[in-house]
């Protein structure tokens, strides 16, 4: 078995072009870390093709473990929510920012002390795993503060508890600052949003300990709960999957059915740059073709080949019919990693995306 995942193709640490893989990246990989929202589901409902594509993926021996940013939820709910839309799991195979922060939490305070919690049940359960005591209240000299999305009817009294026991130096911490989260209506506020309304309200002065991607506490509670030797992080984030997975070390899938579209992908920073990129979950199922670049900058894939030039990118099928689109992402890709080297692209994409109907 042969996978190319672009080694050789960094510099000073930035990905340069896309990475390759003989084989379907299901057989070249034995874990599969999974982001949910955006990824798996969409408010609540499961994104085409991803309930068919886990299943081939599982199927063939792949582990599927489901790693989220979202501390709203128990890993148990959120196992019966992936066994209800056709993705049988149980809660092992979940991992949450809250049972990271909980771990986070619990190694710097005394065991069953008092955390103000602004979340949802799945901050509680987690936080209660590890010893220690949730509450709603500043008045109850809690020894932490902690921050988790807690859904759209969090009240908003929650975050004045939160300001006041910063205020007062209460060690604050964060499950995740992702400061969106995609749902079935469009984009909303996520916990990062509910992170700088505290932040405000205390006067700036203090900053909180965070542990959900793309940061080391999240990386390190996967890689505990999940044992895997040769993952691959899956995510729909360049700022929270695609980074945690570079902090991290290993490679990533990066699919275009969540937050990420193909223009902010084409300006990416090197830490923010997949090993691979796929339209939605069937990437799993497939190898992933060689990215070459060639004379003058021209970076071939498939059957087009993209260059920068005159500040904008361009984009040529080498012939008609039968290009995949997603080789012409994967050149485009190329071309402006490359030409940006390990600072952001700055060429106009607009003709090329255009073409390839983004």
């Amino acid at each position: 078995m042969t996978v190319r995942n672009g080694q050789g193709q960094h510099d000073g640490g930035g990905r340069r072009l896309p990475g390759s893989s003989a084989v379907a990246l299901s057989a070249a990989y034995d874990t599969a870390l999974l982001d949910l929202d955006g990824v798996v589901y969409a408010g609540g409902e499961a994104i085409p093709y991803a309930v068919e594509a886990l299943g081939v993926a599982r199927e063939g021996g792949m582990h599927l473990a489901y790693v989220t940013n979202n501390a709203l939820r128990t890993p148990e709910e959120v196992a019966t929510h992936l066994t209800d839309l056709g993705v049988p799991a149980v809660a092992g195979d979940v991992v949450t920012s809250a049972q990271a922060v909980a771990r986070l939490i619990a190694e710097e305070v005394p065991p069953g002390s008092r955390v103000l919690v602004v979340g949802g049940e799945g901050l509680r359960v987690a936080l209660r795993e590890r010893g220690l005591v949730p509450v709603e209240s500043a008045d109850f000299e809690p020894a932490a503060v902690v921050q988790g999305y807690g859904g759209p009817d969090l009240p908003w009294g929650r975050f004045a508890e939160a300001a006041y026991a910063v205020q007062r130096g209460v060690p604050w911490y964060a499950s995740n600052t992702d400061l969106t989260i995609p749902g079935a209506r469009g984009i909303g506020p996520g916990n990062g949003a509910a992170v700088e309304v505290v932040r405000i309200a205390s006067g700036g002065r203090a900053e909180p300990k965070v542990a959900g991607k793309p940061l080391p506490p999240m990386h390190r509670e996967t890689v505990l709960r999940t044992g895997a030797a040769r993952p691959l992080v899956v995510g729909d984030r360049l700022d929270t999957d695609i980074e945690g997975a570079f902090n991290g070390g290993v490679d990533s899938l990066l699919v275009l059915t969540g937050v990420t579209d193909v223009a902010q992908l084409l300006t990416a920073v090197p830490e923010h740059r997949p090993t691979y990129v796929a339209a939605d979950l069937r990437g799993l199922l497939v190898g992933q073709p060689e990215v070459v670049e060639g004379a003058g900058g021209v970076v071939a894939c498939g059957a087009w080949r993209a260059s920068v030039s005159g500040g904008e990118l361009v984009l040529e099928a080498a012939s008609e019919g039968g290009a995949d689109v997603m080789d012409g992402v994967r050149a485009l890709c190329g071309a402006a990693w490359s030409a940006a080297g390990d600072g952001v692209c700055g060429a106009d994409a607009g003709k090329a995306l255009a073409s390839l109907g983004w």
